[in-house]
């Protein structure tokens, strides 16, 4: 299971939809992220997005610890999709996130 709360992978989606709006804000949000959220994160948008399995998370977890070469809020806020591919990832991998939608509208 992702080692970062729900809430806070919502509110990144929330945030990403909104656009420019809410750019710098979604950057900083990420960006305050602990090392372990930003690869927590990032491993939910590559499920998400089909590069990794649900039930192969660990090794998305791993590689995003590895692989990480640029700042995490660069990478996330440069991927066309990122909302999609959280929503996705947290979906497929049975994590319900209604309470939280619901806390932030």
């Amino acid at each position: 299971m992702p080692d970062i709360s729900t809430s806070k992978v919502v509110q990144i989606i929330f945030q990403h939809r909104e656009g420019p709006v809410a750019a710098a804000e979604l950057y900083a949000f990420i960006e305050n992220l602990n090392e372990d959220e930003k690869a927590h994160l990032t491993a939910i948008a590559w499920v998400g997005r089909g590069a990794f399995e649900p039930e192969d998370y660990a090794e998305a977890l791993t590689t995003a610890y590895t692989q990480a070469t640029t700042p995490t809020a660069d990478y996330l806020t440069g991927m066309p999709h990122l909302a999609e591919n959280l929503e996705a990832g947290l979906e497929a991998m049975g994590i319900d996130v209604t309470g939280e939608e619901e806390d932030l509208l």
